[in-house]
């Protein structure tokens, strides 16, 4: 076997500039939310966009809504619950389900949150008209699309 035949150019793929372009985002709202003072990733600020959306969300639909697996989540949520984020409790009606609710210190970072993820979006959207963000957002649905057949093949 010869180094061509194991040679993939990574370099170009889509992969590669969907990885690069997801650390940049993560980068940037780390430091964004640093500078406001707010203790808060990237990913806890997803929960508290979807509480926001919906609050009391059963932790189960939360961890398929922001594409995480149970344990992780979990994870995550007790480590917002010690910043006072989020509260769990038992569902009054099946004790087996908890249910994820924004404190108030929660509803106030996310609310600190919206202008940072304002001036991200007219960042990453600067010169670049509709029909091409339309454009690349489809292209990234398809992406997805055949990922989520690829994994349910795999399975």
């Amino acid at each position: 076997m010869n180094n061509s035949d194991i040679l993939v150019d990574f370099d170009t793929s889509v992969g590669r500039w969907i990885g690069s372009t997801a650390k940049m985002v993560d980068n940037y709202l780390h430091e964004a939310f640093q500078s406001q003072g707010l203790d808060l990733s990237k990913e806890q600020m997803v929960v508290l966009k979807k509480l926001h959306e919906n609050d009391g969300l059963i932790q189960n639909e939360l961890a398929y809504l922001t594409l995480r697996d149970k344990s992780s989540l979990a994870r995550l949520l007790a480590k917002m619950e010690r910043k006072n984020y989020i509260t769990r409790e038992q569902d009054e009606f099946d004790k087996r389900v908890n249910r994820v609710f924004l404190t108030e210190t929660g509803k106030i970072t996310f609310r600190k949150t919206r202008p940072i993820i304002v001036r991200l979006k007219e960042i990453m959207e600067k010169n670049i008209n509709e029909e091409k963000i339309y454009n690349l957002t489809n292209t990234l649905e398809h992406i997805q699309n055949n990922i989520s057949s690829a994994e349910a093949q795999i399975k």
